[in-house]
């Protein structure tokens, strides 16, 4: 990454000591315990292979891509291999914008005193998520020494074992059956990108384009930060009023024109991908996870009350409430679909870049019908 004098825009050592240091400790369990649990997630990972490609008729290619370790890590090891995501996605803007800092008097500095600002923030914000997190497919994993990833292209799936065990305890469900239920899910998301070679560039490069767009300017960039603090804090300017959901998130504030385009893509997306993951496990669940209806009846109050009113706060501001929202618009969307024209019918959404649904598509499904098959068949 670009750099002045090796300081970096963010300190990202930094970012992990202090995640690492603040993250909550995990559930009491013992070493041969703690084994045990290892050991039934990675047969439940490599089993749950089977089952969601059999269900979702989703052929995986050969080669590199399809070749993706399954780690078993703790919340330093998520921690860890998130930064390492963050790192690999967020470089070109930050070489962006060091340039941009590198011709200001002072910059060097500015670079040496924000790294270690960000380098902060961003660990008290891998602190708060690292203990909620029960899976994960890293879609932009470079390898490290101590987590390795597929060849360019392939990714990594994380399964976080203290979180599954913390919840399937405090859901008083039976172990087997959840462990089973959520690697079914993860699997799910490891399928859609091995087995749709162009899916992983495609969000890629809306990813790239939207951070593209993000206004590098110092001075305008603190503005905006400053005007979404005020906002969520109830402090606007004099004769502007709230709307009518509340205050907004910061990802929804700090944005051009042309990012809001870009994200009610990605939002389009990332509500397929996740709700056809659920779909999925819940689809499996009955043929192998026989307390599937508890599960997901539990998990869904779990899911939608949250821990408490900090946790309530927490989601707000950092907009994962809309995460919330494009598991159950997404669901609905591919259960839609799939009873209108069978499961590969549904499939020809990952024809390519064209036939995935918009963001009006996924709260109205027959309009996608409408669009890609009577359209293919007129």
């Amino acid at each position: 990454m670009t750099s002045i004098g090796g300081v970096e825009m963010v300190d990202w050592n930094l970012a992990v000591a202090t995640a690492t240091r603040l993250v909550r400790p995990g559930p009491d369990v013992s070493r041969d315990e703690a084994r045990a649990v290892v050991a039934e997630l990675r047969r439940h990972a490599k089993s749950s292979e089977e089952h969601v490609r059999a269900f979702t008729h989703m052929a995986v290619s050969g080669g590199p891509a399809s070749d993706t370790p399954v780690l078993i890590v703790d919340r330093a090891g998520w921690i860890k291999a998130n930064v390492a995501g963050f790192r690999q996605i967020l470089k070109p803007l930050l070489g962006k914008m060091q340039d941009r800092r590198g011709g200001l008097p002072g910059g060097a500095v500015l670079g040496a005193v924000g790294g270690k600002v960000t380098g902060v923030e961003l660990g008290m914000l891998l602190s708060f998520l690292a203990s909620r997190v029960l899976g994960q497919y890293e879609t932009f994993a470079p390898a490290t020494r101590e987590l390795p990833a597929g060849a360019p292209g392939g990714g990594r799936l994380l399964l976080v074992a203290p979180n599954i065990v913390h919840v399937e305890r405090e859901l008083d469900v039976a172990p087997h059956d959840f462990r089973l239920w959520v690697s079914l899910h993860e699997e799910t998301h490891r399928t859609q990108f091995t087995a749709v070679p162009w899916l992983r560039d495609h969000i890629e490069s809306e990813i790239q384009a939207f951070l593209g767009e993000t206004d590098v300017d110092p001075a305008t960039l603190l503005e905006r930060v400053r005007e979404a603090f005020q906002s969520l804090s109830g402090h606007r300017p004099e004769g502007e009023e709230a709307g009518e959901r509340g205050a907004p998130s910061i990802i929804e504030l700090v944005q051009t024109p042309a990012q809001r385009e870009i994200l009610a893509r990605l939002t389009a997306v990332m509500s397929l991908l996740e709700g056809h993951a659920d779909y999925v496990m819940d689809g499996v669940g009955p043929e192998v996870v026989p307390s599937v209806a508890e599960i997901r009846e539990k998990f869904q109050k779990r899911r939608a009350s949250g821990a408490g009113r900090l946790d309530q706060a927490l989601r707000k501001l950092l907009g994962l409430d809309a995460k919330l929202r494009q598991y159950r618009d997404g669901e609905r969307f591919v259960r839609a679909v799939v009873n209108e024209v069978g499961m590969d019918g549904f499939n020809r959404v990952w024809t390519s870049p064209n036939t995935l649904p918009t963001k009006s598509e996924i709260s109205k499904p027959t309009e996608w019908v409408a669009r890609v098959h009577r359209k293919a068949e007129s």
